[in-house]
């Protein structure tokens, strides 16, 4: 049945979609730009907002194709005169001048998508506006759409808990409108907690991480609204199987004052769908629950205002916020799960920027993060507490920078800064039981001074270089540390460029697991700041060598890579061992390859992905001391993808294998009582799975716009094994248990969104 409602579906958009191709100029010579958009105007059924002046005596030269998407053919035509494009919503496009940066020119521009763009300086560019459809996907989800590149992915299939060249989720900074986040997810990190419809811009990075952050060692993912002023105001509303939103973007004063806002809320507490009932069996797949009562919702508010032609400032504020609350009874026996979490943001930012290229910034931002769990067993007899179990864990992370660069020439840049961060973090863990344990707790917290600077230059001949070093200082702990970056681009010729680039970055804030008097084990990290002694700051050594060809319509890009991380620290690796209950230290080795090959036919853009990791810890203690397979390891990742774009209407399919995670192999006494023997000494079986998605848009009235979309994930409803958890031995007499947890079944979504 539900194979025959999407053949249905997939019909009924491509009879919609069956209509008169627009015929397209097939331009050799250079044409007015003035004419060019009036062109662009009738054929992709879109309109411009400019200042005349913009335009009048540029000339453009059109691709000489009747089937490249908007986006490519505002590309070309941004590089040709120097303006910007900048989509309002389906139909309304403004034009500005352009303020790029000579040292910052796009690689390649719609590097599997259209709408994710990669930079020189080996950045991705993301701009969800005009982000093509991913598989499995319905709309364009910021942190899933991260994980279609090579070398990013999810060990635990979240959307959330990212793993970005072997690293660990917790080694991700994500930033939001200079806000740190440290939310783990809506649905325990299986839905983004950011609304995709409210990011203008989104930077990810994988190495060759500026200068201006160094609070994680694996990667940084920084998301902008209201990156530019938009000209026209709108609004939309819109609706999928899981949570409905609505959005506002309201010019105020012309030019000047536009103010951006968005709330989005889960439903299942009215209404439970087959998604959210496919989500939740994925989630709680080995919790016993007879009732529940779960939502999530978050909203932002953010105001832009242009002080004059060279200053602007900006206000943020982002809620995110998670409720859940379970109950089992047995035996007059009742179980009760209570859990909150919450992330608060705030953020200011001033901007002075001169047409000479000198721009100068400086803001403040905090975050607020509240995790508040609690196991409740009640004797329903005599309505007497026979025990309860709570966690909490609090983050308070306040932000001071101040930036200056300045464009030296044409090809040269030079930039310095300073930060102030501040973080309190503190946990508890407690269980009320006859009498009241403590069962860890901890409050720390750590100031860091840094400053930083780096010099840019691309006038050498085939060669551009990115040279920078950061010094931070951490008050609490008395130490300093130096974190260099270099990155060097060499291009061999018009088809073939090369890079290096190595790092060193620090980490001081970092997630343990407990799973001390825990059934409950959907959300049991907990983040923790580095004392100096038990858990060190962790720094990472990243050396990274990358080649791209291009020709024609094919694109293949390699990179190879090495990290070297110092300063882990784990307790016995997930478990609590009654022999064996102290942290460890470590290091990780960690070998990489990435390979991507893209081919793109007249309608239809494919591109295969290859991933390789090597990824081994070594801790004091542990294996006897010798290297074994990190918890994150997947060794090899394989990704085909195919996409059809005829204008309105999109298709795409994505079907990937990998190789298992490691796996821990129980060992027994005799007396049959399980005990590890060795840590990570066999795999997991391969995962594999299908995914599926198609879109569609269309007018409802002259100022009124719609769009459809329909989504399967695991469409063959493979049954992947994704880990096996241990828990329990808490205590002499508790035994050892494990459990199994299974890749999401065969999952349908849909979207349908109003913009006017």
């Amino acid at each position: 049945m539900r194979l025959s409602f999407i053949i249905i579906v997939c019909l009924f958009n491509l009879s919609s979609f069956a209509q008169k191709e627009a015929d397209f100029l097939h331009a050799t010579d250079s044409i007015s730009l003035q004419k060019a958009l009036k062109i662009i105007e009738k054929n992709y059924e879109v309109k411009f907002s400019f200042s005349s002046i913009l335009i009048e005596s540029k000339k453009v030269k059109l691709p000489i194709a009747n089937d490249i998407a908007l986006d490519d053919l505002l590309f070309e035509i941004g590089l040709q005169t120097q303006l910007d494009f900048h989509k309002l919503d389906n139909t309304y496009i403004y034009i500005e001048k352009s303020k790029a940066q000579v040292l910052q020119q796009v690689l390649v521009n719609g590097y599997i998508a259209k709408g994710i763009n990669k930079h020189k300086d080996g950045s991705y560019h993301f701009t969800p506006q005009s982000l093509g459809l991913l598989a499995g996907m319905i709309e364009p989800d910021i942190l899933e759409s991260v994980q279609q590149l090579p070398g990013v992915m999810s060990v635990s299939e979240t959307a959330t808990r990212l793993n970005v060249r072997g690293g660990t989720a917790d080694q991700n900074q994500i930033i939001w409108d200079d806000i740190n986040i440290y939310h783990g997810g809506h649905l325990f990190g299986l839905v983004s907690v950011f609304n995709p419809n409210v990011a203008q811009k989104i930077v990810f990075y994988n190495k060759a991480t500026p200068v201006k952050y160094d609070d994680r060692i694996s990667s940084v993912i920084n998301i902008k609204t209201l990156d530019k002023i938009p000209q026209k105001s709108n609004f939309q509303i819109g609706v999928n199987g899981i949570s409905a939103d609505v959005y506002l973007h309201q010019t105020i004063l012309k030019d000047r004052l536009v103010l951006q806002a968005s709330f989005r809320r889960s439903y299942e507490d009215f209404i439970e769908t087959p998604t959210f009932a496919s989500y939740e069996d994925k989630a709680f797949q080995n919790a016993i629950i007879n009732d529940e009562f779960f939502y999530f919702k978050d909203y932002n508010f953010n105001v832009k205002y242009k002080i004059n032609p060279q200053q602007s400032i900006k206000f943020s504020f982002i809620h995110i916020d998670n409720d859940f609350k379970s109950e089992y009874e047995q035996n007059d026996i009742e179980k009760t799960d209570e859990l909150d979490s919450e992330n608060d943001g705030y953020s200011l930012r001033w901007q002075y920027q001169k047409t000479n290229g000198i721009v100068w910034s400086a803001g403040v931002s905090a975050s607020n993060y509240r995790f508040d769990y609690a196991n409740i067993v009640q004797d329903n007899d005599d309505n007497q507490y026979l025990s309860k179990f709570t966690k909490n864990n609090y983050i308070d992370d306040y932000q001071f920078f101040t930036e200056y660069s300045s464009k030296l020439d044409t090809s040269k840049k030079w930039l310095v800064g300073y930060q102030f961060n501040h973080k309190k973090v503190s946990y508890l863990f407690k269980e009320d039981k006859d009498v009241l344990y403590i069962l860890d707790a901890d409050n720390r917290k750590l100031s860091t001074h840094s400053l930083y600077s780096s010099f840019q230059m691309s006038s050498l001949p085939h060669f551009s270089f990115i040279l920078g070093a950061r010094v931070n200082y951490f008050d609490e702990l008395n130490t300093f540390r130096l974190a260099p970056r270099l990155i060097i681009n060499h291009k061999v010729n018009n088809k073939i460029a090369l890079q290096f680039s190595a790092e060193v970055k620090n980490q001081t804030i970092s997630q343990i697991e407990e799973t001390v008097l825990n059934d409950f084990r959907l959300e049991n990290r907990i983040w923790r700041l580095s004392d100096g002694d038990k858990f060190p700051i962790i720094s990472a050594k990243h050396f990274s060598l990358g080649a791209k060809y291009k020709l024609s319509k094919y694109y293949i890009d390699l990179d190879i890579y090495h990290k070297t991380i110092e300063g882990l620290s784990a307790l016995t690796l997930g478990f609590l061992n009654p022999v064996d209950n102290q942290y460890h230290q470590g290091i990780q080795k960690i070998n990489g390859i990435e390979i991507l090959l893209k081919r793109r036919f007249k309608h239809i853009n494919t591109w295969v992905s290859y991933a390789f990791v090597d990824s081994k810890n070594k801790y004091d203690q542990i294996n006897n001391g010798q290297y074994f397979p990190a918890n994150t390891q997947v060794k090899h990742n394989l990704a085909f993808n195919i996409a059809y774009t005829k204008k309105a209407f999109q298709a795409t399919a994505n079907w990937q294998i990998r190789t298992g995670k490691p796996l821990t192999v129980l060992s027994y006494n005799q007396h049959n009582q399980a005990y590890v023997a060795e840590i990570n000494t066999a795999t997991h079986p391969a995962y594999h799975r299908l995914d599926f998605s198609t879109s569609y848009q269309f007018k409802i009235s002259k100022k009124i716009k719609a769009k459809t979309a329909f989504s399967i994930r695991n469409v063959y409803n493979n049954k992947s094994l994704l880990n096996t958890e241990f828990y329990g031995n808490n205590s002499v007499n508790d035994p050892i248990k494990s459990q199994e947890v299974y890749a999401i079944g065969i999952t349908s979504n849909f979207m349908f969104r109003l913009y006017w």
